[in-house]
């Protein structure tokens, strides 16, 4: 294998999958029976950790609750996750590919676990509009840079 081959810099998804789930619907049956749609909230962060040297695991924590009144009508929360590898990035990009790049490519996912877990738990499914991980990345770093 050639030396430019070796340090050709690596970004790649070894395995997707749910971390944690849960549904809770604890209005039901009583939403049934409400003919106003509830006040939906969605939050959405993201975490990575070092698994290993050039192995790190993304957390896409997607929280949808939804409201009538002061009252829960649901509640899903989903935790997804990869683990992704990167060689040969240089340290100021690791950064933005862990906490912007990674969670595009498992956001699909992720939106659609949450419209099948809305739609089996007795709701229209939800889908979530597309998330712009760039803006919420410079969000979290303005944040950050404000408390220091």
């Amino acid at each position: 294998m050639s030396e430019a081959v070796e340090q050709a810099p690596r970004f790649s998804v070894n395995v997707q999958y749910v971390k944690d789930l849960s549904f809770e619907h604890p209005m039901a049956p009583r939403t049934f029976t409400i003919n106003e749609a509830p006040q939906i909230g969605v939050n959405i962060g993201t975490q990575a950790q070092r698994v290993s040297d050039d192995l790190f695991e993304v957390v896409l924590r997607v929280l949808v609750e939804a409201k009538h009144g002061e009252e829960n009508a649901f509640v899903a929360d989903l935790h997804y996750a990869g683990l992704f590898t990167l060689q040969n990035i240089p340290e100021e990009h690791v950064e933005p590919l862990l906490l912007v790049e990674a969670p595009r490519l498992l956001f699909p996912f992720a939106r659609r676990i949450i419209a099948d877990v809305t739609r089996d738990g007795g709701v229209p499914p939800l889908m979530l509009d597309p998330i712009d991980f760039v803006a919420q990345y410079q969000r979290s770093k303005e944040a950050a840079a404000g408390t220091a």
